[in-house]
Order: structure tokens, then C-alpha cells, then sequence
């Protein structure tokens, strides 16, 4: 099929993009990188009257430090993210996270805000931000507002951001400490989403974890944190009962759901082994992590 017929607009200031969004409402689309919005202008999902191409607003992009937070521009893009200094030097996870995002063509084009903002339960972001503790920033016609990743994601490709408002950046405080982090996920084919994934931080002293985060994808109708598993482990020297008890308070906290291919048992069961890897890889020696 071919995408319906529409206008275009491509702005320069993020003050004309609000004034398009307030004028023509639920018939504007906001077109970042465009990995899943042409997917669904060309399945006729989506019929906007006007498309807003946000590739020319400057005010979008770059990743740079701001006082104790990692400020990264809603249209940075997965291989800008891959490529910063800064991303490797204070938040390695996003690093780490980068190769399972697709394929190189999409990596190139698909942006960090896109991702943010439409929530999709399997891709790799959406569980960084929560395990790094992030803040999304969203601007709309009465301001700007800050929101907590732990509150911005409500369901199945829900967000708290309102209808009138974009992403226009995402902030990561930066650790005060030695931060040890884990990625993993599993999917059928490199490049596919994710069948089940983790994104893992803490401050690991020993075997000790403190400051324990541990944020699930594919798993469940959205991305989130598995909070009564993190606080059995927080402050606790791990060992092997500790493991197990962790694996068996997530079996009970983590309300997986089935997929076309896979059960909610089998989901839960993938996600304790993850737990397991993670957790070995948070208390690895830093010189071998």
C-alpha cells in the first residue's frame, strides 16, 4: 500500500512545531527518524493531514553535559548515541544497548526521542531510561515538564505525554559513584525485537549491591521495573540463596504476557535466567566487566 495523501512542513524553531501541533491537532504527525510512522502511513494506520518533518530543528539534537545530568537531544539518533564519547564515558549501558537496535540503515535514521515517545514495550530505550533513573522532557504550548521515566510510560504504547506536547530531550543524572551496569535480551533473529530483555545498574561494592535498578523489555504490556526484586537485593552480599531467592520474588512480581511465539511461563522463565546473567555481570571485577 501506499501512504494517503498529505502536507508537509519542516520547521527550523521548535516555537513554529507547537504552533503546527496547536493548529491542526489530531491531524499532525510528527515525523523524527520515521522507522514506525511510515510503517503505518503506508499500512494506512496513520492518515494525517500534515506531516512535520522535525529533521531541520537544531533545538532537538546534540548530547552534551548540563550541570549534574547527560542532556540527550530528542533527535539524536541510535548511532550518534553509539558514537558519543560522552554516552561511553558516563552511561556504557547505552553503548552496550546500540547493537541490538535493528539493523546499521535504521540505527542511522531512528532517533532516541522517537523511541522514548512511543513507548513500544520491546525496544531497548524505553528500559535504559528506566534503569538509568532518567527524566523526559516534554514541551508543549503551556511549557515544559519533566517526567520521571518511572511515571512516563503507562501501558501498552502509552506515555504520559500529552497530545500537544513532544519529547524534546531526555536527562540521565550522572552517577556519583563507580556505576556497574548489565545489558542483555534475547530475540529469535539479531535485529528483531526483543523477546525478553534487561537493562541493569547498581553500585556494587564486593558482592554487595546498593542502589539496585532493574528494568525489564519485551516482557510485559510496557517497560518496567521489577522495584520488590531491586529492594531484596539492595545492600545484600550476593551469593547463590540470594540469587535464587531474587529469581523467585521476580517470577512473582513481573506480570509477563505471551506474545505470538512465546508464553507468559516461558517469558517469566527467560527473565530469571537474564536476572542470573545480570547479576553475575554487575559483581564481575571491573577490570573484567
Amino acid at each position: 500500500m501506499k501512504a494517503p495523501a498529505f502536507a508537509y512542513a519542516r520547521p527550523k524553531e521548535l516555537t513554529e512545531v507547537l504552533a503546527l501541533m496547536t493548529e491542526h491537532g489530531d491531524n499532525a504527525r510528527l515525523l523524527a527518524g520515521g522507522q514506525t510512522l511510515n510503517a503505518t502511513l503506508n499500512m494506512r494506520l496513520s492518515e494525517p493531514s500534515l506531516l512535520i518533518d522535525l529533521q531541520a530543528v537544531s533545538a532537538l539534537k546534540g548530547i552534551d553535559v548540563q550541570g549534574q545530568v547527560l542532556r540527550i537531544g530528542a533527535m539524536s539518533t541510535h548511532t550518534e548515541i553509539e558514537d558519543s564519547a560522552l554516552i561511553a564515558q558516563h552511561f556504557p549501558l547505552l553503548t552496550a544497548a546500540v547493537p541490538h537496535i535493528a539493523h546499521r540503515a535504521i540505527r542511522n535514521l531512528g532517533t532516541f526521542g522517537g523511541s522514548i515517545a512511543y513507548g513500544d514495550p520491546a525496544a531497548e530505550w524505553p528500559a535504559c531510561l528506566l534503569a538509568l533513573d532518567g527524566v523526559v522532557v516534554a514541551r508543549g504550548p503551556r511549557g515544559e515538564r519533566r517526567i520521571a521515566a518511572q511515571d512516563f510510560f503507562t501501558g501498552l504504547y502509552s506515555t504520559d505525554l500529552q497530545e500537544d506536547e513532544l519529547v524534546v530531550a531526555c536527562e540521565l543524572p550522572l552517577a556519583k559513584g563507580a556505576q556497574r551496569f548489565a545489558f542483555d535480551e534475547l530475540a529469535r533473529r539479531h535485529g528483531d525485537y526483543a523477546v525478553v530483555g534487561i537493562a541493569a545498574t547498581a553500585q556494587v561494592q564486593g558482592q554487595v549491591l546498593r542502589d539496585v535498578r532493574l528494568a525489564w523489555l519485551g516482557a510485559a504490556a510496557q517497560p518496567l521495573r521489577s522495584t520488590r526484586t531491586e529492594g531484596l537485593l539492595e545492600g545484600q552480599t550476593l551469593n547463590e540463596a540470594l540469587v535464587a531467592q531474587a529469581v523467585q520474588c521476580l517470577k512473582d512480581e513481573l506480570p509477563t504476557e505471551a506474545d505470538l511465539t512465546h508464553s507468559a511461563a516461558t517469558k517469566a522463565h527467560l527473565a530469571g535466567v537474564m536476572l542470573k546473567r545480570a547479576l553475575k555481570t554487575l559483581t564481575q571485577p571491573a577490570t573484567a566487566a
